[in-house]
């Protein structure tokens, strides 16, 4: 990835100069070192980026229009750094958190309460989802990270296990099952049940 960022940052350099030797000087690397950072950059690519001959450098009809969305790139990225870097120093923002309602309800509270201790100037934003919706969105950043399900995955999204939650039968006292100290799936077969909506992550389940 650095390799790559140097190698755009040389790219734009050289397109905004017009030539190697100056940009090289202004990136302060040899002339040779920049031109290993540009063919890199364009066997990366798959295509030249520049028109070389011994009087100018001219840029191909693929690096003009890779132009714009360059310097795009290497703005989101040093916009990105400095924010990153704002943070931490003064230790402000916002943080927007994803969960199911349970989460939200039972646990949550007491762990906010403690990270406002450590962190007072940081507000957490809290999106209630169901599973699917969760998932969601952290996969289009709506949310910064979220608490979900764990038969709710994904394989752009990393999980780390929290909690463990046990499922429950709750019946009459006088049911047959209430007799049983673990009660199996298959013995409710058959059995009329209360069950949660279908948009549930604990129904997929």
């Amino acid at each position: 990835m650095q390799h790559e960022l140097q190698g755009i940052q040389a790219f734009v350099k050289i397109a905004e100069i017009g030539c190697f030797t100056r940009a090289s000087q202004f990136l302060h690397i040899s002339q040779p070192a920049l031109t290993r950072r540009i063919k890199k950059l364009e066997e990366s690519l798959g295509t030249t980026l520049f028109e070389r001959s011994t009087r100018r450098v001219k840029l191909t009809a693929v690096g003009r229009d890779f132009l714009p969305k360059a310097k795009n790139l290497l703005d989101f990225y040093e916009s990105s750094i400095l924010s990153i870097k704002e943070m931490a120093t003064h230790q402000t923002g916002v943080i927007t958190l994803s969960c199911l309602p349970t989460a939200a309800f039972y646990f949550l509270p007491a762990v906010i309460r403690d990270y406002n201790e450590h962190y007072p100037n940081i507000r957490i934003r809290i999106l209630e989802h169901s599973a699917n919706d969760c998932l969601e969105a952290v996969l289009n950043g709506d949310a910064d990270f979220g608490i979900n399900m764990i038969n709710i995955t994904h394989p752009y999204i990393e999980f780390t296990p929290l909690v463990n939650e046990p499922f429950v039968l709750a019946c009459k006292r006088d049911h047959e099952l209430a007799k049983k100290s673990l009660v199996m799936w298959e013995d409710l077969a058959g059995l009329r049940l209360i069950g949660v909506r279908k948009s549930s992550g604990n129904r997929l389940l």
